[in-house]
Parts: structure tokens; sequence; C-alpha cells
């Protein structure tokens, strides 16, 4: 029998946001658990703000420490199994990296010694005061630490797909040095599949770390192109994780649906519900699927400033911590179990080229043809040009059928397609 399926959610402290940590109030922390716990989701994940806890690269907060280990604690008397990102990062639209770093200590994040040393030994640090807990799942190297290798970030670390890979390496090695054995993993948003210059790559994900971790957001264009009740947006999710499947090794290298929301006003908030549940259950259609957590528990206080629009409302949660509608879909699913569907036997031929990736975006010929399938009844996968004659990968992950973007989509005709 394959495991079942985790269902989750990010955590979001209903006080004070990930700032809660300068004001860490535990007893608030332990309601906003009651309230995950209660719509019966089997993990949770956490966000340690890197600034808070490693305010100097040789200064580790031990305080900071004994607070992430506490939460994780009192989530485990609830049930819930924590996993911990790590290198915050990018949450929300906004940066928190520790002054180290920037402006007069200016230091490339991904290649600089000093600062990938002093990584290296907060990411062990953490790790190592959660190993001996059973409910701790394992470290995240960070959240979308990929955003700031390139652009549209303002200011980016430069950095080769190869130093990436060196890069992710080793911070990975660092969390398994501190807690052997567990879910160690790394996340990138999507511009690691669908941007051609970034050096963060799909095989990166793929193929470094326990799982391959995606993030899907259809406000990357696709809500804006297509409609919130459309196949794509509604699919997204599921194609992301096949998507990640076509660069993968093993043929069947769990996904983790680590992020994903129903941002407004692209999907009004009278709306979740139907998008959270479309959503859901279209990913559940996806093998190899290790688990969905949503993004996020609780909605961000309006007294706190500066916040992207639709960051206030994506919270299954309100403030009060009352859920809302997408909450009750959320725990549907989560109770209902879940049977393994079965292989997908048909596969879009998908380029291996990182610098062909934006053929895989909204707009591009792969996504195009990925939905016209949908749409059509198939219930397609992916797979590299690389690896579209190989007998025995393709056997390996059950695929009968190959075709290209060019076989499914209508003929172009003086520039348009007819």
């Amino acid at each position: 029998m394959p495991p079942a399926v985790r269902f989750g959610v990010n955590y979001t402290p209903s006080q004070g946001w990930f700032h809660h940590w300068l004001d860490f109030d535990l007893d608030s922390v332990r309601a906003d658990l009651d309230a995950i716990a209660a719509l019966g989701l089997d993990h949770i994940r956490v966000f340690p703000l890197w600034p808070y806890f490693q305010p100097n690269r040789t200064l580790i907060r031990p305080r900071a420490v004994e607070q992430l280990v506490a939460l994780t604690d009192a989530a485990a008397e609830r049930g819930l199994d924590t996993a911990v990102d790590g290198l915050q990062g990018h949450l929300s639209s906004f940066d928190f990296l520790p002054a180290w770093t920037r402006t007069w200590h200016r230091r490339n994040l991904f290649t600089d010694p000093d600062v990938t040393a002093g990584q290296a030994a907060y990411l062990r640090t953490l790790a190592a005061a959660l190993a001996d807990r059973p409910h701790f799942l394992g470290m995240t190297v960070g959240n979308e630490v990929n955003q700031f290798a390139a652009g549209p970030h303002p200011d980016p670390d430069p950095v080769t797909a190869d130093e990436a890979g060196r890069w992710l390496t080793r911070m990975l090695d660092a969390c398994a040095e501190g807690a052997p054995g567990r879910l160690h993993l790394h996340a990138s948003y999507d511009a690691a599949w669908y941007q051609d210059d970034q050096p963060f790559t799909p095989a990166h994900s793929a193929r470094l770390g326990a799982v391959t971790a995606v993030h899907s957001w259809v406000f990357n264009g696709t809500a804006q192109r297509h409609g919130r009740t459309s196949v794509p947006a509604e699919h997204h999710a599921a194609y992301l994780v096949e998507l990640a499947k076509a660069w993968a090794d093993d043929p069947h290298r769990p996904v983790w649906l680590q992020e994903v929301g129903a941002p407004a006003p692209l999907v009004p908030a009278e709306h979740a519900a139907a998008f959270a549940e479309a959503t859901i259950g279209n990913v559940l259609d996806c093998p190899d699927l290790w688990g969905i957590t949503w993004w996020c528990s609780h909605d961000v206080s309006r007294t706190l400033a500066d916040f992207p629009e639709l960051e206030y409302s994506l919270g299954l949660f309100t403030g009060e911590r009352r859920p809302k509608d997408i909450a009750r879909v959320l725990a549907d699913a989560a109770r209902a179990g879940h049977r393994a569907p079965a292989a997908r036997r048909t596969a879009l031929v998908v380029p291996a080229a990182p610098d062909r990736r934006s053929r895989c975006a909204p707009g591009g010929d792969v996504f195009d043809a990925y939905f016209r399938l949908v749409a059509d009844g198939t219930r397609p996968t992916t797979v590299l040009d690389t690896r579209a004659d190989d007998r025995d990968h393709l056997a390996a992950r059950g695929i009968t059928d190959v075709v290209t973007p060019g076989q499914v989509l209508p003929a172009l005709r003086g520039g348009t397609r007819s």
C-alpha cells in the first residue's frame, strides 16, 4: 500500500504574523494549533525568521531555538507533525535577511564562504535541536530562496546553476548532519520551472533532497489569462506536480505540494472554497503525491501595514480563529481518505534545456498543450525530450503514449492558432 497523502497547513500565527517570534506567546500559539488540529490535519510548516534567530553570523540565539522547540512540542501534543523552514528569507513580499549579508556587509548569499558557513551552522543547529522530537518531519532549506538569485528581485545575488547546486547540496548536508534520517528538502517558487534565466533549475528541485517541493500560485498569469474556473487555473497545482516528474531520476519520487492558496481578487472570497475543492481534487489524482500543505492557517491582521492586498485574506481562519468555508474543504479532504490513483499513461514532451523553461510557463506551448489534453479528458504527465525514447524510463513510470506539443495544439496558420 502506498503511504497516505499528508494534509497540512503553513502556520501563520494569528497574533503578530511571523513577528510573533519577537514577543513569543506559547498560549496564543497553542490556541492557533488547537484550531488547526480540529480540522483533522496532520502537519504544519513553520517559519523561523532568519534575522531574529541568527542576528550575527556567529550568534544563533538559544532562546529563539528554545521557542521553536516549544512550538514543535505544542504541535506534537495536538497530533501535528512539524516541518521547519530555515533561511527566511522571503515571505509574503518581504525579505528577511540578516544585516551581516546586506549594505555595508554586502556578500553573496550563495557563494561567499563566510556567509555559507554561517548558513550551514544555523541550519545544523535548528535541525539538531529538533532531532530527538518524533513529530519533527525535517528541514526545508528555506522558503523560495531562488527568488534572491535572479530578477525580478530588485537586488539579486548572482549565481550560476552549478553554484546553486553546490550551495543546495551543502545546506541539505548541514540539515542531515543536525538531524540524520529526516525529510530534508529545499523549495523554489515557480520561476525554477518557468523562467529561462533562473539559476535554480528543475533538476535541482527534482533530484536534490528527499522529496520535490512545488509551490502553486495562479496569480502567475494563469488566472489572469484563463480565469479562476478555467481548466488551467483549477489544474495548475496538478500540472506542477506532474511537470516536476519529468526531471526526477527516481520514477516514483514523491512530490510535495508545499504551498497552494486561493489569492484574491483573482479568486474572490466567495469562490475560494470552490477553487480549493477543485484544486485539491485534481491534485489527488496525481500518483506519488507526498502531501498538500495549504497557504495559510490564519489571516494577516489589518493592523499590519504594507502587505500586498491578497496576503491579508489567504488564511483558513480569520485572525479571531474562526474557520472559513475553505477550512471545511481542507478538513473534508483530510478526513475522506485517499485511494492511490492509477498511473498517468500519456506523457507530454517537455524541453530538458533550462533556457527553454518559458515554454512550460503560462502562454508557452507546453503549458497550452498540457491543458488541451486535460480539457479533452486525458490524464497527462510529462517527460523530458531527452528521455522520450527511453523505453525503460517510460515503463518504470507506466507511460504508454508520448506526444509533443506540436501534435496536441492546432497547427499555426498565419502566425495565429486557428
